[in-house]
């Protein structure tokens, strides 16, 4: 094989890489388009306990799952989708997992603060005192009750999913020279991409 040729797979390979990451980053931004965004009344509002767990309540979760990695997120809140219920989804290790009417039964007192970002406040990053240590308690997506014991990262996604639930958004749990910064940047821009 020539040098020559291997340029050229080479070039293809990175053509090929490229294209999977302007594809990836599309489907990002189409993920986030269809993620309610800061300014929408449906952030602000309380979600409901379920019911009930059923079909519907399982294709919602599969739905938020899905968008929540497409968004490249790790946590997603029903209320972020519209959909005002107490159900979230996260990736806890790897792994998918789905809470329904999930309520926090135990926290350490030991808190750490650290730079959080929301698929809802795209540009924002603030820092948020959390508990490094929670359990959690609710239901999968099956109606089976689950209780689980979270460290850092995992139980910060859960503290920030089930402020969701409640229409807390991080700019109210940070500092207020964080919160006058993100305010700044979430300001609605003018249309036209003028910034």
């Amino acid at each position: 094989m020539h040098d020559h040729d291997r340029d050229h797979e080479h070039e293809q390979e990175h053509d090929a890489e490229h294209e999977l990451e302007l594809e990836r980053e599309a489907r990002r931004l189409i993920a986030l388009s269809r993620i309610r965004q800061y300014g929408d009344p449906a952030l602000r509002m309380r979600g409901r306990e379920v019911e009930e767990v059923d079909d519907d309540l399982r294709r919602l979760a599969e739905r938020m799952t899905d968008l929540m990695h497409e968004a490249q997120g790790v946590g997603l809140a029903a209320t972020q989708v519209g959909v005002l219920r107490r159900l979230f989804v996260f990736v806890d290790e790897g792994e998918d997992r789905v809470l329904v009417n999930p309520v926090i039964t135990k926290r350490s007192k030991a808190t750490e603060v650290e730079d959080e970002g929301c698929l809802s406040l795209r540009e924002v990053l603030v820092p948020v005192d959390r508990a490094i240590e929670v359990t959690i308690e609710g239901l999968d997506e099956n109606g089976e009750r689950v209780e689980l014991e979270l460290k850092l990262p995992s139980a910060r996604v859960v503290q920030h999913e089930l402020d969701h639930l409640d229409g807390v958004l991080i700019i109210d749990r940070t500092d207020d020279e964080s919160r006058r910064g993100a305010l700044a940047r979430l300001r609605p821009q003018p249309v036209l991409g003028a910034r």
